[in-house]
């Protein structure tokens, strides 16, 4: 199965203060309103992992309920200079445990941490 085969076929849950439900498609569930409860509630629901991409903003609001298992950052060869940072809501340092690294060419790293528990394990 191809990337868009499967990207296509997998359940989606789009987080979003302007879209209305009658705009979804692409086997995708709107969320609104209380955005950590309802994360919360999908995470307790058997099943695979959730991915979240691409907003800097929901990582911040999940990150300060502890709703984040596992973060994996993709490193790319290239200085920008200027932009968004990554965690600029994070309101308290977060350690974290390096638990898997992969080259995936060209100098492109996927690093994967997981938050470090209370009692440091």
């Amino acid at each position: 199965m191809g990337y868009a085969d499967w990207i296509n076929s997998i359940p989606k849950h789009v987080v979003s203060t302007t879209l209305h439900t009658d705009e979804m498609e692409w086997n995708a569930r709107l969320i609104t309103g209380n955005v950590t409860d309802k994360v919360a509630a999908l995470k307790r629901q058997p099943g695979r992992d959730i991915l979240m991409v691409g907003s800097g903003d929901l990582l911040n609001t999940l990150m300060q309920h502890d709703l984040v298992d596992e973060y994996r950052l993709m490193v790319h060869p290239v200085v920008q200079g200027s932009g968004k940072r990554l965690f600029e809501g994070a309101n308290e340092p977060t350690t974290m445990d390096l638990v898997d690294t992969e080259a995936v060419g060209l100098g492109v790293f996927v690093l994967t941490y997981e938050p470090t528990t209370e009692d440091g394990e």
